[in-house]
């Protein structure tokens, strides 16, 4: 959980000056009011809930953020705003913000395990529909709710709880993440306040789950007790993590490829057609969502880790545009969700090549990862910052001002 947030951290302190960080902080900023919580790239402190909806969003604009894939969402950028916006508000301690973290960013997991597939194919954003009871969990930890009063926001949180894929490629998609950490922060607020809610806002005929396409086949609680947040995945390229097999499996290519291209073949699981299939992306943050763009990126030796390189000036490039016409995505449903073979045919020859994401990291590796990682988006000084301070705890008056001077 400490590496997700110190990951956190980075990716919304490198993403606070893009053109939505920019409009979510003014809208929150000019609405003023108590001065509760911090929030990325702005000395002011607001409302829990106003920072909560401002720092989910400004965290999740580059994408960069870490991924579950048993529900294909990102839990940490909608529980971790929730969570810290509740904890410095409510003046909570580093290990009580990390354990109402831990087990909010569980609870998200198991609530879109619970809705199942069919609710991410029907076109909803995990991120915000689970993430919202994740960040409701975490809220309602760190103000002491009573089991009676958690019942309340989770099930007022059912009625809240919002996020389309269609807004994948635009401004929205980050609006998603921050909506959902707000609402998890406004409906503890109102449970605590004495708001009342159906008794069974999730599971009844016209609960949450019913009328969102959940299959509501998976328990929510395993009979063995094991964590599912401990299969977390941490990103490494600057773009949806559907691609990212792919564009792992083309890396490892790259140096044994001889001859013009001719045609570049990417097969994956089918549920990431309607996630990062873009073919002909129009802008930077379109390209984030496209096979064929990045994987021109990849194969022309432009980074996909590098910021910079999502932009509409790259959207537009003839070369990338040309290459990328020449690569066709298919799919197979007997593919893992975290997996991806690449075909690449040449003058020369075929090249061939597999990746799954799945496949596990030695743990030592992962930290440095992420130092390195932290240490491009934001430079040495600042990245130690972070980590220094994070090998130290998990304190929110620290990481408050971490997110409003660094």
């Amino acid at each position: 959980m400490r590496l997700s947030l110190l990951d956190w951290i980075s990716v919304g302190l490198a993403g606070r000056d893009e053109p939505v960080a920019q409009i979510i902080r003014t809208m929150v900023c000019d609405e003023a009011g108590q001065g509760q919580a911090s929030l990325f790239g702005d000395a002011s402190r607001l409302p829990a809930r106003a920072a909560a909806l401002a720092n989910g969003t400004i965290s999740h604009a580059l994408d960069y953020d870490d991924t579950h894939f048993a529900h294909i969402g990102h839990p940490s950028v909608v529980v971790l705003p929730a969570a810290l916006a509740v904890a410095e508000a409510e003046k909570a301690e580093g290990p009580a913000f990390l354990n109402a973290a831990l087990l909010g960013v569980e609870a998200s997991i198991r609530i879109g395990l619970w809705l199942g597939r069919s609710h991410y194919q029907a076109g909803f954003h995990q991120t915000a529909t689970a993430g919202a009871f994740g960040a409701t969990v975490a809220a309602a930890k760190l103000m002491g709710l009573s089991t009676a009063q958690t019942e309340t926001a989770l099930n007022l949180v059912a009625t809240r709880a919002s996020g389309l894929k269609s807004q994948f490629g635009t401004m929205g998609k980050p609006y998603n993440a921050g909506i959902a950490a707000s609402n998890g922060v406004e409906c503890a607020t109102l449970a605590r306040l004495g708001m009342t809610a159906a008794q069974d806002g999730l599971a009844t005929g016209q609960g949450f789950g019913p009328t969102h396409s959940g299959t509501l086949e998976t328990a929510l609680f395993d009979a063995d007790g094991h964590w599912h947040f401990d299969r977390i995945s941490h990103k490494f390229h600057a773009c949806c993590h559907g691609t990212h097999a792919a564009l792992d499996a083309l890396i490892t290519l790259v140096p044994q490829i001889t001859g013009e291209i001719e045609k570049i073949t990417i097969t994956t699981h089918p549920r990431w057609l309607s996630v990062c299939n873009i073919k002909v992306p129009r802008t930077g943050l379109e390209v984030k969502f496209s096979y064929a763009h990045t994987a021109a990126m990849a194969l022309s030796g432009l980074s996909t880790a590098a910021l910079d390189s999502f932009s509409d000036k790259v959207a537009g490039d003839v070369a990338l545009k040309s290459l990328a016409s020449r690569v066709e995505v298919q799919a197979t449903d007997t593919m893992a969700e975290t997996a991806a073979t690449v075909s690449v045919r040449t003058a020369s020859g075929q090249f061939e090549a597999s990746y799954d994401l799945a496949d596990p990291q030695l743990p030592q590796a992962l930290p440095a990862r992420l130092k390195a990682k932290s240490a491009a988006l934001l430079g040495q000084d600042t990245a130690a910052d972070i980590w220094r301070g994070g090998e130290k705890g998990a304190d929110p008056d620290q990481i408050g001002t971490l997110l409003r001077t660094s």
